[in-house]
C-alpha cells in the first residue's frame, strides 16, 4: 500500500493535520482516546513519518556511522556485526562506509557522514591519517566519536582498544616456553600505532626473557607479501622454527608459503597468531593464537559509544584483553 499521508489521517478522523502530528507524537495536550484513534488509523494505513523531514527538523537520526579500512577483513566484518546486533536492539540503523586505507577517501566519507547527520559514529583510522581535524569536525556537530582498533595516538578521543602489548607479550610467551631459537615475526605496516605498540612489546619480551634468541622482524602487511617474504626467508636457505603472525591476513600468507613449501607444522617450524578466531581454525593443525576478537570488541564500543549518546560519564580508553587459545601449530 501506497505510504498514507498526515492530510489523509486528518481527512478521515475530521481532525486538523497539527492534531494528528502531536497525537503520533503522543504530545500531552492531545487526550488519550484521540492519540489511539489517530495511532490505530495511522497503523491500519501504514502510516511512516518522512524521515528526512524529521532529520532536518531535529538535526539528528537514528543512524550510527561505521568507519573501516576494509569490510573484506573477518576482523572487521565481526566488529560489525556486533554494532549492528546491538544498534537493532536499541532502535538506531547503521551506516558502513570504508576508507580503503586512504585519508582523502576517508575524508570524504566524513563528510557523507555529517550530511546524513548521523548520531555517532565508530571509526577505524586509514594508515594515512595525521591530521584528526575531519573527525573533530564531527564533534564540534556534537556527534560523539568511539575510535576502535586503530585509533588516534594523542588527543582526547574516545577508543577502545585491543590489548596490543599484551596480545603479542603473550605470543612472545608460548613461542619461548617452546624454546623457540629462530623466530621470524612478520607485523603490519610501520606506521600505523598498532604495529608498533605489538612489535615493540614482542621483542621486548624477548630481550627480557630469552636474549638469546634470534629475531627477525618484517613487516610485509598483505596476504601476498606475506607468503613472498616467508618463501624468501626459506628458499635463502634460512629455516625460522617459528613464525609469528600479528592478524589473520598475514597468517593467510604464511599458510600459502608453509604449503607450497611443503612444511610440516609444527615439526619443520611453529605458527603463532594474534587472530579473530575463525582462520586459525581452518588448518590442521589447528593454529594457536591469541584471540583479539572483533565481535567482542564491537559490544564494547556500542556501549561506549551508548554513554556518550546518553551524555553520561565514560573512560576515555577501554581495553579488550586479550585470550591465548592454544591449537597444535607451536
Amino acid at each position: 500500500m501506497q505510504q498514507s499521508t498526515l492530510k489523509k489521517l486528518s481527512e478521515v478522523l475530521g481532525i486538523s493535520i497539527s492534531t494528528v502530528s502531536r497525537a503520533l507524537k503522543n504530545h500531552p495536550d492531545i487526550s488519550e482516546s484521540t492519540k489511539k484513534k489517530v495511532k490505530e488509523l495511522a497503523e491500519a494505513m501504514e502510516y511512516e513519518p518522512n524521515t528526512y523531514a524529521v532529520q532536518l527538523r531535529t538535526r539528528q537520526s537514528n543512524v550510527l556511522g561505521i568507519m573501516v579500512p576494509t569490510i573484506d577483513n573477518f576482523f572487521y566484518d565481526s566488529f560489525i556485526s556486533a554494532v549492528e546486533e546491538e544498534a537493532r536492539l536499541h532502535g538506531y540503523s547503521v551506516m558502513i562506509m570504508q576508507s580503503r586505507d586512504k585519508v582523502q577517501l576517508e575524508t570524504s566519507n566524513l563528510q557523507v557522514f555529517r550530511k546524513n547527520m548521523i548520531m555517532g559514529l565508530f571509526a577505524s583510522v586509514s594508515i594515512e591519517t595525521d591530521d584528526m581535524t575531519p573527525f573533530r569536525k564531527m564533534e564540534e556537530m556534537k556527534t560523539p566519536v568511539v575510535f576502535f582498533d586503530r585509533v588516534p595516538e594523542t588527543g582526547d578521543y574516545k577508543k577502545v582498544c585491543l590489548s596490543d602489548e599484551e596480545a603479542a607479550q603473550m605470543a612472545a610467551e608460548a613461542i619461548i616456553a617452546k624454546k623457540k631459537k629462530n623466530v621470524l615475526a612478520l607485523f603490519g605496516h610501520p606506521h600505523l600505532s598498532i604495529s608498533r605498540k605489538r612489535c615493540d612489546s614482542f621483542k621486548e619480551t624477548f630481550a627480557r626473557k630469552s636474549p638469546g634468541t634470534k629475531l627477525t622482524v618484517l613487516y610485509p602487511e598483505s596476504i601476498k607479501e606475506s607468503k613472498k617474504t616467508v618463501l624468501e626467508i626459506f628458499n635463502s636457505g634460512e629455516r625460522p622454527d617459528a613464525i609469528f603472525c600479528m592478524g589473520d591476513l598475514i597468517l593467510i600468507g604464511v599458510m600459502y608459503a608453509v604449503h607450497q613449501l611443503k612444511l610440516k607444522v609444527p615439526e619443520d617450524t611453529g605458527i603463532i597468531s594474534i587472530s579473530n578466531g575463525l582462520m586459525p581454525t581452518l588448518y590442521d593443525p589447528k593454529v594457536t593464537y591469541v584471540e583479539t576478537s572483533g565481535y567482542k570488541l564491537g559490544k564494547l564500543a556500542f556501549s561506549q559509544m551508548l554513554y556518550c549518546l546518553r551524555n553520561e560519564p565514560a573512560e576515555n580508553e577501554v581495553m579488550l584483553e586479550s585470550i591465548l587459545v592454544e591449537g597444535g601449530s607451536l
